[in-house]
C-alpha cells in the first residue's frame, strides 16, 4: 500500500533543466501568458476542519481545480499554455525577431498560428486544454481518444473545434498513435507525458501547473507540512513536488504520490527504482489516472523529491467523492470527479494506519494540502456514483 522512496537520487538536488522548468522565473512567465485569457483567475482553497479533526490532523486544505479556466480541471493550465508558447516560438522563428505574448492576436501571429496543427492523446482533460488553447490562438487541433473515453468527454473537447480521432485500446495506445500520425503529417505533438527524445513540450505542460502551487502558497499563508497528490503519468505530481522543492529547499513538505491500484505505474516504478511499464488490467474508475507507463521527466523529478508512493482502491476514490459532496460539520461541499479526490483518498487511507501515521508524522501538528484536480467531467457518471448531481452539490455549499 505504501513504499518510501529509496531511489539513489532521492534527496539530491534536481537537475538544472528541471529547476529551470519548475522554478519561480518560469512561473512568472506562465502567469504573464495566462493573464491574456479572460477567465484566468485563482481557484479557491477550501479548509476541511471537520475532516481534519476526524483524522486527527491539524488542518486539511483543498485546492479546488474544478473551476479552473472554465474547463473544470488543473489541466487547463498545461496544454493551452504549451500551445501558446509554441505559437509564439514559431512566430519568432518566422518573423526573425522576438515575439511577445501581447502580439498573440496581431495579424502576423494569427496568420502563422492558422497554419499550425497541434495533436495530443487524452483521457479528456488534457485534450480539452489543448483544444481550447488552439481555438484561443487560431490554430487547429486533432485529439486522439481511446476506447474508454465517454461520448460526453469527447463532446466537451469537440466544442472547441477539435477534430476527434477514436483509437482502439487504452490511453497508452492513443499516445503512440497520436505521435505516429503527428510525426507523419508534420503536426506539433503536445503531450503531457514524455519519452526518450521528447521532453521539452511535456516540460512546458508541467510548467503551466506550477501556477496553482504559487496560488495555494499565497492563500495558505504558511507552507503545508504534507502534500498528497494523485498521479497518472506523473506530470502534476512532479510539477507540484518539483516547484515546492525549488522554492522551499530543505523546508519542503513531505510529499506523497498516490496511484490507482489498477494503474500504479509510479508506485511500481518506485518499487523497482526505475521507470516501469506495467501490464494493462481491469479499467479503473479513476479514468484520468489510468496510465500504465510513467512520463520519464516526471519520474526523474519524483525520484529526487517524492518521499513516498502509495495506492488506493476503487472504493477509496468513490468514497472520497461522496464525502466531499456530503461533508461533515461546516466543511464546504466540493464536486470532485472520479480522479479529483484521489490525493485526499490517499491521505484518509494513510490516517487509518497507525504505523504509517507515525512514520509520516500525520498528527495534530500536520497541515496537509491536497488538490481536487477535476470536477465532474461526466455529469451522468458523477450522479450515478455520488447520488447527487454536480448542481445539487454546489447548492449544498451555497446553503
Amino acid at each position: 500500500m505504501f513504499i518510501s522512496n529509496t531511489h539513489p537520487d532521492y534527496n539530491t538536488p534536481l537537475e538544472a533543466a528541471d529547476v529551470e522548468t519548475l522554478g519561480p522565473v518560469a512561473t512568472d512567465r506562465v502567469e504573464r501568458v495566462l493573464a491574456r485569457r479572460e477567465n484566468h483567475t485563482p481557484t479557491p482553497l477550501h479548509a476541511l476542519p471537520a475532516l481534519a479533526r476526524e483524522l486527527g490532523l491539524g488542518a486539511i486544505q483543498v485546492k479546488d481545480e474544478s473551476v479552473r479556466l472554465g474547463l473544470g480541471s488543473f489541466k487547463a493550465l498545461g496544454g493551452a499554455y504549451a500551445v501558446i508558447v509554441l505559437v509564439l516560438q514559431e512566430a519568432a522563428k518566422r518573423l526573425s525577431r522576438p515575439v511577445d505574448v501581447a502580439e498573440l492576436h496581431t495579424p502576423d501571429v494569427r496568420s502563422i498560428a492558422a497554419g499550425m496543427t497541434f495533436a495530443c492523446a487524452t483521457d479528456g482533460n488534457h485534450g480539452r486544454s489543448v483544444a481550447q488553447g488552439t481555438k484561443f490562438v487560431g490554430a487547429k487541433s486533432v485529439i486522439f481518444v481511446h476506447s474508454g473515453v465517454s461520448e460526453e468527454r469527447i463532446a466537451a473537447i469537440a466544442q472547441f473545434g477539435a477534430e476527434m480521432v477514436r483509437v482502439d485500446g487504452n490511453y497508452d495506445d492513443s499516445v503512440v498513435e497520436a505521435a505516429r500520425v503527428a510525426t507523419d503529417k508534420g503536426w506539433e505533438i503536445v503531450s503531457d507525458t514524455s519519452w526518450p527524445g521528447y521532453e521539452r513540450i511535456p516540460g512546458l505542460v508541467m510548467q503551466g501547473y506550477t501556477v496553482m502551487v504559487r496560488e495555494a502558497l499565497a492563500q495558505m499563508g504558511r507552507p503545508p507540512t504534507h502534500v498528497f497528490v494523485q498521479s497518472g503519468v506523473g506530470g502534476v505530481a512532479a510539477a507540484v513536488a518539483g516547484h515546492l522543492a525549488v522554492l522551499l529547499g530543505n523546508e519542503r513538505p513531505i510529499f506523497i504520490v498516490v496511484d490507482p491500484a489498477r494503474a500504479a505505474c509510479l508506485y511500481e516504478s518506485a518499487k523497482a527504482n526505475k521507470p516501469v511499464k506495467i501490464a494493462h488490467g481491469e479499467p479503473t474508475v479513476m479514468a484520468m489516472l489510468e496510465c500504465y507507463e510513467p512520463s520519464l521527466v516526471a519520474w526523474r523529478i519524483l525520484s529526487h523529491v517524492a518521499d513516498g508512493f502509495m495506492i488506493v482502491d476503487e472504493e477509496d476514490a468513490i468514497a472520497v467523492m461522496r464525502r466531499l459532496a456530503r461533508p461533515a460539520g461546516r466543511d464546504p461541499a466540493i464536486v470532485a470527479g472520479e480522479s479529483g479526490g484521489v490525493g485526499l483518498a490517499g491521505l484518509i487511507k494513510a490516517c487509518k494506519t497507525r504505523e504509517l501515521c507515525d512514520k509520516l508524522g500525520l498528527g495534530t501538528a500536520a497541515r496537509v494540502w491536497v488538490i481536487n484536480t477535476e470536477g465532474a467531467t461526466d455529469a451522468a457518471r458523477y450522479q450515478a456514483l455520488v447520488g447527487l448531481s454536480p448542481a445539487e452539490v454546489l447548492a449544498r455549499r451555497a446553503r
